[in-house]
């Protein structure tokens, strides 16, 4: 599942990944960690050179169950740090660097093969998934939704930061897209979906349905197995 942030991406993925019985990959928090680790470390995030240096050094760890998933950097459990603002606006700089998304995007790719090893299959969600990531994925979708949306979901994702309103939301929004643009392109195969007028039930439920549908499975099954 490609598109744009606060989108509704990972929310849809994992209630999907639920209800099919699948594992769940958010490559972006892969991007976040990377991040995080580099911010910590004082390494100019704006210089693709010294993040190329830096790409390869941190362990990133990553759970795929949809219920609990978390991160984990060098052993540390950073699921909730890179969800941060500072983070938020310095990672499109990060997934950039071509030597940053090779690297990651082997590591993707690897948990992604596990996952179909093991008869289970994977929901994988973030930025051109359906094009670079997971060409051959049996599925693919494109969510988007209004600028106007996707930033009042994305402010009340942050509620607890005061300096956060709408409009700031917005304009970091629009600075990341047009950042973000290179990885965003929409697979030649992918449903797209606007869920601005959508509530997640009724897009999860889309999904869902074309997922079974493209499996070969009835539509009793989806339901079977929520």
């Amino acid at each position: 599942m490609d598109g744009p942030s606060a989108s509704g991406k990972s929310s849809a993925s994992r209630r999907v990944a639920r209800m099919l019985g699948l594992r769940y990959l958010d490559t972006g928090a892969m991007y976040r960690a990377l991040t995080l680790w580099l911010l910590r470390r004082n390494v100019p995030v704006d210089d693709p050179a010294a993040v190329a240096r830096y790409a390869r050094d941190p362990v990133i760890g990553l759970g795929t169950d949809p219920d609990a998933p978390w991160v984990t950097l060098d052993g540390e459990d950073v699921s909730a740090a890179i969800r941060s603002r500072e983070v938020s606006g310095a990672v499109s700089a990060v997934a950039r660097v071509p030597q940053v998304r090779a690297h990651l995007i082997a590591l993707q790719r690897e948990i992604i093969a596990r996952a179909r090893a093991e008869a289970r299959g994977i929901v994988a969600e973030g930025r051109d998934i359906g094009t670079v990531v997971a060409p051959d994925a049996l599925v693919k979708v494109f969510l988007t939704a209004s600028e106007a949306a996707r930033a009042r979901r994305r402010t009340a994702d942050l509620a607890g930061d005061p300096a956060v309103t709408v409009a700031v939301t917005q304009a970091d929004q629009a600075r990341r897209d047009r950042m973000d643009a290179p990885q965003m392109r929409k697979a030649d195969d992918a449903v797209e979906i606007d869920s601005t007028r959508f509530g997640l039930d009724e897009v999860v439920n889309l999904i869902a349905d074309l997922a079974c549908e493209r499996a070969g499975l009835p539509g009793a099954a989806r339901t079977a197995r929520r």
